[in-house]
């Protein structure tokens, strides 16, 4: 049931047989999931699950696969299915990624992992004891530049991470920390390689009962900070990052999957003279600072700037599936990212503004 496959990173050999996949929930991203399972090799898309029977139908027409009213019912059509993702609403995480978990089928998780840390906890809980593989649906892990970034030698120190887009009326049971900052979330935490010591945070409800723009100041145990601002209220979409380290400054465009990196020139005398002229109060303002830096592109050595974050991370999905391994986001680092999200949401409702006692949101 699929039409001209796409290539994907997965140790595929000719003789494997397809992995029989679903998606639940064919709203604005689960539809985005069946279109990949139905051409990624080695995949097997064999329903579609949705309470709108009109959307379900659609998506599975699309797909070629079947069209089901219910994890029950695909089960029960389907009991070959060994792989699913799980793209509906947030609240309902728990019910169907941990009915589906407790009968042995692996499932990705859309993020947020689930609407709160009790429910993200039993969720990996219910994983852990069934046995079944459970990744986190963190896709911007799989962004290409991300992950060259993440190959680079470098101890963070503090990074900006900028999100910020315009409103869309989608996942407003969810504030913008659990539906856009957490992302940025799961990538600091993946930087900082450190326990959390301390949040700050601010933000504003304007349209409805939870946060709309939020901004985030985390600190590390290492010493290590990391700024986050999210927004679902402005006029431009944009995805930032700037990272500083001992041994560089790296920029990262989400969007455009791409970075630069900047180190310190390898010219040792140069540095020390002007660190000598600095210290004798001579006037540099004449100097070219570029000449004192080395400036480059992000190198995305074994990484495709072209690769489609979402398909790279099904990829990585069925593949430990298909090996039994680990997943590359897996539960605990879903967990990891929605109890933080937890203590920033808690952060914003403490906050003071003007003298007016909280919540705010």
């Amino acid at each position: 049931m699929r039409n001209d496959p796409v290539s994907a990173t997965m140790g595929i050999m000719p003789h494997d047989p397809a992995i029989a996949t679903a998606v639940v929930g064919v709203g604005r991203m689960g539809r985005h999931h069946a279109r990949i399972y139905h051409q990624l090799q080695g995949v097997d898309l064999v329903a579609v699950v949705d309470r709108d029977p009109d959307q379900c139908r659609a998506v599975a027409e699309q797909s070629g696969c079947d069209a089901c009213e219910s994890c029950e019912q695909l089960l029960e059509r389907h009991p070959e299915v060994r792989a699913v993702s799980v793209a509906v609403p947030t609240s309902h995480h728990l019910p169907v990624a941990g009915g589906l978990l407790e009968r042995g089928v692996a499932c990705l998780v859309e993020k947020p992992l689930a609407a709160n840390v009790a429910q993200s906890r039993r969720i990996v809980e219910i994983a852990e004891k069934s046995g079944a593989i459970l990744q986190a649906g963190h896709t911007e892990r799989f962004n290409p530049a991300v992950r060259a970034m993440s190959k680079l030698d470098v101890t963070v120190r503090f990074m900006e991470i900028d999100r910020v887009s315009p409103m869309t009326f989608r996942s407003l049971d969810i504030g913008v920390v659990m539906d856009m900052m957490i992302h940025d979330l799961d990538i600091a935490l993946m930087l900082a390689r450190s326990p959390l010591a301390r949040v700050d945070a601010a933000g504003v409800a304007v349209l409805g009962t939870h946060e709309d723009v939020a901004n985030a100041r985390l600190i590390f145990e290492s010493g290590c900070v990391a700024n986050l601002t999210a927004s679902r209220l402005a006029l431009k979409t944009h995805r930032r990052m700037r990272v500083f380290s001992e041994q560089a400054y790296i920029t990262l465009d989400y969007q455009n999957r791409s970075g630069l990196i900047i180190r310190k020139s390898d010219n040792a005398d140069a540095l020390a003279e002007v660190r000598a002229r600095l210290a004798a109060g001579d006037d540099l303002s004449n100097l070219d600072y570029a000449k004192l830096v080395n400036i480059e592109s992000l190198r995305m050595d074994g990484v495709d700037a072209k690769d489609d974050p979402l398909t790279a991370e099904l990829a990585s999905f069925i593949e430990a599936v298909r090996g039994g391994g680990r997943p590359e986001v897996d539960g605990a680092a879903g967990y990891a990212a929605v109890e933080v999200a937890e203590r920033v949401v808690a952060a914003v409702s403490e906050h003071q503004w003007d003298g007016l006692s909280p919540p705010h949101v």
